[in-house]
C-alpha cells in the first residue's frame, strides 16, 4: 500500500512501480501541456511576430514563441520517456481538445498583448501548482518553465504599459482584455473536478480549481491596473 503522505518519485524509472491511478494522472497533465503548448504557439505566438509593430517587438515575440515551443519540446520528451504514444501530444493527431482559450481569434497586436498579459498569468498559476509536485521530473520541469512564463507575462505588461501612453491604444488594449478576460475563467477546469481531486490527493497538484480560479482573478484584477486597465464585470461575478 502507497502511503501517499511519503510519495516522492523521483524518476520515469520509479514511476512506473507505482499504482496506476497516480501514473494516469501524471500522464494526463504531461499531454495537457504537450498539447496546449504547442497550440498555443501555433494559435498565438508564431502568428504575432506578423502583427508586432517594430523590430524590436517582433525579436521579443520571436523569443516568446521559440520559448513556448520549447515548453511542448520539454513535455513531449518527458511524455516519450513515460511511454506516452506521440499521438496523444500532437494537437491534430488526438481526439483530447486543447482548452478554450485557443479557440479566440487573434487578429491584432493589442489582443496578443492581452493574452500574453492574462492568459500566460494563468499558465504561471498552473506552473506554481506543480514546483512542489511529487513526481520529481513533473516538478523540474515547472521550474524550468517558470521564468520563461513570467517573462511571457512580463511581456503583456510592458508593451501593454507602451500601448497606454496614447488614448487610442489604452481604449484597443481595453477592448482587448474585455473580449480575452471572459476567455480564461474555464481555463483552470470545473470546480469539484474528479481529476484535480486525484491530483491533489496524490501530491501532484496543490489546490483546488476554484481556489486557483480565485487567485487568478485577483492577480489579473491587479495586473491590468498596473497599467491602467480594469477587467470587464465578469470578474466579479466569478469572484
Amino acid at each position: 500500500m502507497t502511503d501517499k503522505s511519503k510519495l516522492q518519485v523521483k524518476t520515469v524509472e520509479e514511476l512506473k512501480k507505482q499504482p496506476e491511478e497516480y501514473q494516469v494522472a501524471c500522464a494526463k497533465l504531461v499531454v495537457s501541456h504537450a498539447i496546449n503548448e504547442l497550440y498555443g504557439a501555433r494559435a498565438f505566438d508564431e502568428p504575432a511576430v506578423a502583427l508586432a509593430p517594430h523590430p524590436y517587438a517582433k525579436w521579443l515575440t520571436c523569443r516568446v514563441a521559440m520559448e513556448e515551443y520549447g515548453h511542448h519540446v520539454r513535455f513531449f520528451e518527458l511524455g516519450r520517456e513515460m511511454g506516452i504514444a506521440d499521438d496523444k501530444m500532437i494537437p491534430e493527431k488526438t481526439s483530447k481538445r486543447p482548452l478554450s482559450i485557443f479557440d479566440f481569434p487573434l487578429k491584432t497586436w493589442e489582443e496578443f498583448v492581452a493574452i500574453k498579459l492574462l492568459a500566460d498569468l494563468a499558465e504561471i498559476l498552473q506552473v506554481e501548482d506543480l514546483l512542489h509536485c511529487t513526481f520529481h521530473p513533473l516538478r523540474n520541469l515547472a521550474r524550468m518553465t517558470m521564468p520563461e512564463e513570467r517573462f511571457h507575462a512580463q511581456f503583456g505588461l510592458d508593451f501593454g504599459a507602451e500601448l497606454v501612453k496614447t488614448p487610442e491604444g489604452k481604449k484597443t488594449l481595453q477592448q482587448a482584455v474585455n473580449k480575452v478576460f471572459p476567455t480564461m475563467l474555464a481555463f483552470f477546469g470545473g470546480a469539484k473536478s474528479k481529476n484535480n481531486e486525484i491530483f491533489r490527493n496524490w501530491g501532484i497538484k496543490l489546490r483546488t480549481n476554484e481556489e486557483m480560479r480565485a487567485d487568478y482573478i485577483n492577480r489579473a484584477r491587479e495586473a491590468a491596473g498596473k497599467i491602467g486597465l480594469t477587467l470587464p464585470d465578469v470578474a466579479t461575478a466569478a469572484a
